[in-house]
């Protein structure tokens, strides 16, 4: 038998079940200042605390791992308000999906817009090496900042095509700056349905008072807070940025603005394409309801 069953072995049900609850409790609950578990630090307080005489680390895991627990990992999740308005923002937003191609057929524009902001410009210190046979690219750590760069993008939903502009600043102004320009290319459109999330240059009185003009051709749709997910210019930028932004390399700002001005063209004909979008209305009520209950 392994070394580490036969460890587990050793200690009775109780005492398992003991390092299992000290597992799940969080160690500012006994006093301690430390952040999370580590299968040492578990051992350590095991020991201190009384439960067994002396256990090792490795078999510590191994007790946990049997009751699938897994201290060493964590993740975020965003809690939305499900309340009305919440219901009202994200049906009105998935009722345009549900219906963009009639809507595209009676003469009227889906548009989702959001921005990828402070994007850092970096240069490494030392070419990067690239792949060969039996050696995969390898690229310099150390690198030269030289500053950020702010990418504001539309999406057309419809036909899954995008267009990209570099502002100097992530603001009102700059983004009132930019607006006209993409409402001028749908100037013939019946309506256009603009979405976007709840950020500060969207919802500020500036923009609010800009926005005046355009009405009632442009309809704003704004994404309920901790909801902005259902913006698919999001899932843009997430397939933009694998493309043309990881192991990117660049020696000035005006070389990368240079490049993301370059590839959203090139975007819009290699990989550009209506977003599969199956999550219907029906499916945000059931949702709701499930987690009200």
């Amino acid at each position: 038998m392994p070394r580490g069953q036969a460890d587990r072995g050793r200690f009775p049900p109780l005492e398992r079940v003991e390092i299992e609850q000290l597992a799940c409790c969080a160690p500012a609950g006994i006093g301690l200042q430390m952040t999370h578990w580590s299968t040492r630090s578990l051992a350590r307080v095991a020991v201190e605390r009384g439960i067994v005489p002396r256990i090792a680390h490795s078999t510590i895991s191994l007790i946990l791992r049997a009751a699938s627990l897994q201290p060493h990992r964590s993740r975020y999740w965003k809690t939305p308000i499900l309340n009305a308005e919440f219901r009202e923002r994200a049906s009105r937003i998935l009722w345009l999906y549900e219906r963009v191609e009639w809507l595209h057929e009676r003469g009227e524009v889906v548009l989702a817009l959001d921005e990828k902001p402070n994007i850092q410009v970096l240069e490494r210190c030392a070419p990067t090496r690239l792949m060969r046979p039996g050696e995969i690219e390898r690229r310099e750590f150390e690198y030269l900042r030289h500053g950020t760069v702010n990418l504001l993008v539309a999406l057309v939903v419809h036909s899954g095509k995008m267009r990209g502009w570099c502002l100097p600043t992530n603001d009102s102004y700059q983004l009132c700056r930019v607006l006209p320009r993409f409402f001028y290319k749908y100037r013939e459109a019946r309506r256009i349905h603009l979405i976007w999330d709840g950020g500060s240059s969207h919802i500020s009185g500036y923009t609010q008072e800009f926005l005046r003009i355009y009405r009632p051709q442009v309809r704003v749709l704004v994404t309920p807070a901790h909801a902005s997910w259902l913006n698919q210019a999001e899932l843009l930028l997430r397939s933009f940025a694998t493309h043309y932004l990881d192991r990117g390399d660049w020696s000035s700002k005006e070389q990368m603005i240079d490049h993301l001005n370059a590839s959203w063209p090139e975007y819009n004909r290699l990989f550009a394409h209506p977003v599969s979008w199956s999550w219907t209305r029906r499916d945000l009520h059931k949702w709701i309801e499930k987690l009200k209950q």
